[in-house]
């Protein structure tokens, strides 16, 4: 056994900690339903549900070291003409676009994207190595994925989407870095053109000291260990992902556990955030995971000081905690913080009324729509430089200390 293998042989015992709980999970049902049952429920789940449907004018641009990036647009429909009327010609629309996390694509905006669409002028885009977008090129060259890179890849949509016009910039997680990562690069771009900015469930840095939700007892060895894991694993993709086909239900159950705060989510809603997490191959993984290690952005958040921002997160998450939430607010005292009441990392699928109220209020901050759009979360009440918002998992909120929002 080579000395690679023996380390990823005890990082994985290490790591395999996580899945307990979902483990646990998996046992009980399996005693109770058999294989053949489970998969045709998740057959019946993929035939049943139409997240993930919505397309746009779809379109490639090339980042800079040539890797193509998908992207989709939905444009507002055209005005008719008045008779008897000279056309004025109006300035451009005001453009949002949206930003993705780590192991996600752009349909994990299904739901805001059928709310919005009509309404506002939206890009989508999938991530380099992510979605419908080609593989990194300067990935197989060796050169490492970092942050960085992905804010000039986030610059190159734009030059190809909205080069002018007024900008809302959207980002989940590893989408809020990107966001933060254009603004360190491109200042002179924030300063004329964003005038709002939605960071959900995401972190400006100290991503190293995330312990998952387990105790921080061992933590150290499994951060050490596990990139050189996960390099490993993503030099064996065949096998790995056989693997991963192979232990389905584990796989399912620990998405679960990871993705949502709840016990209430739709079955169909579980199994597409499933489904798009497995689609991202475990050399990807392994590509992009150093990164998050050394990701600090403290700094850039300055540069959206004088423009509307909004801030949410789960109290339940369990890959960004609330705390980097409340220290992105810390850096911006006037931001509106949001904390969603039993909801995980993928609050825009799990509450995804409450995530959409929140960006069409800040929407119609900007200026970009003429007023919040109809079924907005009831109490969804900007905190401004108070403190925090707490929203329920019905839309309920109490307000709550900036400085606790987990408590």
């Amino acid at each position: 056994m080579s000395e690679n293998w023996r380390k990823a042989g005890w990082a994985g015992a290490a790591i395999g900690v996580i899945a307990a709980g979902a483990a646990a999970g998996v046992a009980v049902e399996r005693i109770t339903v058999g294989r053949g049952i489970r998969r045709k429920a998740r057959l019946a789940l993929d035939a049943a549900g139409d997240y993930g449907s919505l397309r746009g004018t779809a379109g490639v641009c090339r980042a800079e070291d040539g890797t193509e990036l998908y992207y989709e647009a939905d444009e507002l429909p055209e005005e008719p003409a008045r008779r008897g009327r000279l056309r004025r010609k109006k300035p451009p629309a005001a453009t949002v676009v949206f930003c993705h996390g780590y192991c996600l694509g752009q349909d994990s905006w299904h739901f805001q994207r059928a709310a919005l669409r009509g309404t506002v002028r939206s890009v989508y885009w999938d991530q380099r190595s992510h979605g419908r977008s080609m593989r990194g090129l300067s990935q197989a060259d060796g050169e490492p994925v970092t942050i960085e890179l992905l804010g000039r890849d986030l610059k190159a949509v734009i030059d190809a989407t909205a080069p002018e016009g007024p900008l809302v910039l959207v980002g989940h997680s590893m989408g809020g870095m990107t966001i933060m990562a254009l603004a360190e690069q491109f200042p002179e771009l924030v300063r004329e053109r964003v005038v709002g900015v939605a960071l959900v469930g995401t972190s400006s840095g100290r991503l190293a000291e995330v312990t998952y939700g387990l105790p921080a007892l061992g933590m150290g060895a499994v951060r050490r260990l596990l990139p050189g894991v996960l390099k490993v694993l993503g030099s064996q993709v065949e096998l790995v992902e056989r693997g991963r086909r192979a232990t389905a239900d584990l796989f399912a159950g620990m998405i679960k556990q990871y993705s949502f705060g709840s016990g209430d989510v739709d079955p169909g809603v579980a199994r597409f955030a499933e489904r798009l997490i497995e689609a991202t191959p475990i050399d990807v993984v392994a590509e992009f995971y150093p990164a998050f290690q050394i990701h600090d952005k403290t700094i850039a958040l300055q540069r959206f000081t004088d423009i509307p921002v909004t801030v949410i997160a789960g109290d339940h998450d369990m890959i960004t905690p609330p705390e980097h939430s409340a220290a992105i607010k810390d850096v911006l005292p006037a931001a509106e913080l949001v904390v969603l009441e039993n909801t995980g990392h993928l609050m825009m699928l799990e509450r995804p009324d409450a995530v959409t109220a929140l960006l069409t209020g800040l929407l119609a901050r900007t200026g970009a729509v003429p007023q919040a759009l109809p079924g907005d979360a009831p109490g969804a009440v900007s905190a401004g430089g108070a403190g925090a918002t707490n929203v329920g998992a019905h839309g309920r909120s109490t307000a709550r200390s900036a400085a606790q929002p987990g408590s």
